[in-house]
């Protein structure tokens, strides 16, 4: 028997495949699914079941590209008009080699969520692990507002199917959740990423409430960000994600050609370092850093445009076009060849991003000097601790706010270490912002002593 976890970075996406015998199932694949494969023929099994906890909005599923390749069959909950794959009933069982699985219905997060609990049959009749999607996380359960109109009955079936169902299954089960620490799925999830339903029952902070009506206007009470394109990752998880060759090379463009290319319509993604971006940049190109990307493309990014990529390294290439295409981003056509360094030598314009440092941030401040410090963290990191005068809008909020931002003085963006910070600064001067600075360390830098800071 074995059970292995996959985690997709960025995403924070968490999915498993497990096997007994001849015999193998995956639960949440991602869509570069061939570690799936590679795993079930080192395992010397084949891949017989597919099955999908909830119809994912962070992501796309791998389940269609894996069972065109395996023919495994594919099982979801019931509630949404799936245009593949099976139904799965509550109470249907599965059977793979020694282990058996079993369907619970799990609502809340979605109205079609499922769990599906493990049992080992040479063990008798207890449950030994459960698979909850995005019904409960370690330290935290699943967010309810992916249906703003119906939130309080969200809440609601969250509660009973985190008390009446997954909790009763027993303290000492395993919990196998969809997602660990630093998902837009969830708000407080732990960086552990194991635990037992018996350890979550008595210090999962989400679970303390002494009632359902508790629980329920705590869920309401949450914020979450929704980036735009949540809503094709639902549409093509419904209808199931085109096919992908993750194996065909990117293409390395010349400076001229990758200039001509952006001219045509193409978006230059600098994957780069803030340093890196800082110190020079191509003008009009976007920065995300390469592990901000599957995070933070989706607010920005376009699916219907050609992306050429600019990076430090070609090992970040196919990285980079992994982490694009698990939330949708087929079109990466190639990327910039020897880098930013090609693009000096041949003479072609770029542009810097000043970086400023922390002491002149306080300095300012305490002088009473004319500028913007526009924090782009989330609300809860910005209430807890922020520098006076800061200015807040969210990062994802940006495009939509651009007219409420000042341009007087030059505009310094501040996140948690600058890695966002860098993103924001990108988006401002492709507005045509002239002063835009980046504080590179921003608030942990701050926190060395070096800013007052004001706290929650």
């Amino acid at each position: 028997m074995f059970l292995e976890k996959v985690q997709s970075e960025g995403l924070s996406h968490l999915s498993y495949i497990l096997g007994d015998g001849w015999y193998s199932a995956v639960i949440d694949p991602r869509r570069d699914c061939q570690v799936y494969i590679d795993t079930a023929y080192q395992k010397g099994t084949q891949i017989k079941y597919i099955f999908e906890t909830h119809r994912n909005e962070d992501c796309l599923s791998g389940s269609l590209e894996l069972a065109r390749i395996t023919g495994a069959k594919i099982y979801h909950g019931k509630g949404l008009p799936f245009t593949y794959g099976n139904s799965a009933e509550e109470g249907d069982l599965f059977e793979v080699g020694g282990l058996r699985l079993k369907i619970l219905n799990t609502p809340g997060h979605s109205f079609e969520s499922i769990s599906i609990v493990l049992f080992d049959k040479s063990a008798g009749e207890d449950p030994i692990g459960v698979f909850t999607g995005d019904t409960l996380f370690v330290g935290d359960v699943g967010r309810t507002d992916l249906f703003p109109d119906r939130m309080e009955d969200c809440a609601a079936a969250l509660y009973d199917s985190i008390f009446e169902k997954l909790l009763p299954l027993g303290d000492h089960v395993m919990l196998y959740p969809a997602h660990g620490a630093g998902s837009i799925c969830g708000g407080r999830i732990a960086n552990r990423e194991f635990s037992t339903l018996g350890f979550e029952r008595r210090n999962n902070p989400a679970l303390q409430n002494e009632s359902r009506e508790a629980f329920v206007q705590t869920k309401i009470r949450e914020d979450h960000a929704s980036p735009p394109y949540f809503s094709r990752m639902k549409e093509w998880n419904l209808q199931g994600p085109p096919s992908v060759n993750f194996l065909f090379p990117l293409k390395p463009f010349h400076a001229d050609q990758f200039d001509q290319a952006m001219q045509q319509g193409m978006v230059a993604v600098d994957i780069r370092s803030p340093e890196a971006f800082a110190g020079a940049y191509i003008p009009g190109s976007v920065a995300i850093p390469l592990e901000m990307l599957p995070m933070y493309a989706g607010w920005f990014l376009p699916h219907e445009r050609d992306i050429g990529l600019i990076v430090d390294s070609c090992q970040d290439v196919d990285a980079a076009a992994r982490f694009l295409a698990r939330i949708g981003y087929d079109r990466v056509v190639g990327f910039l060849e020897k880098g930013l360094h090609e693009w000096e030598i041949r003479g072609k314009y770029y542009e810097t991003i000043p970086a400023v440092y922390a002491g002149e941030i306080q300095r300012r401040i305490r002088n009473h000097e004319d500028f913007t410090l526009l924090d782009i963290r989330t609300r809860k990191e910005f209430d807890q601790a922020h520098l006076p005068q800061a200015r807040h809008i969210y990062l994802g909020d940006i495009p939509a706010h651009m007219g409420e931002i000042s341009a007087n003085g030059p505009i310094t963006t501040f996140c948690n270490s600058g890695k966002r910070a860098i993103i924001a600064a990108s988006l401002l001067k492709n507005h045509g912002f002239k002063e835009v600075e980046d504080c590179l360390g921003s608030i942990q830098a701050c926190s060395r002593g070096v800013c007052d800071i004001v706290t929650s």
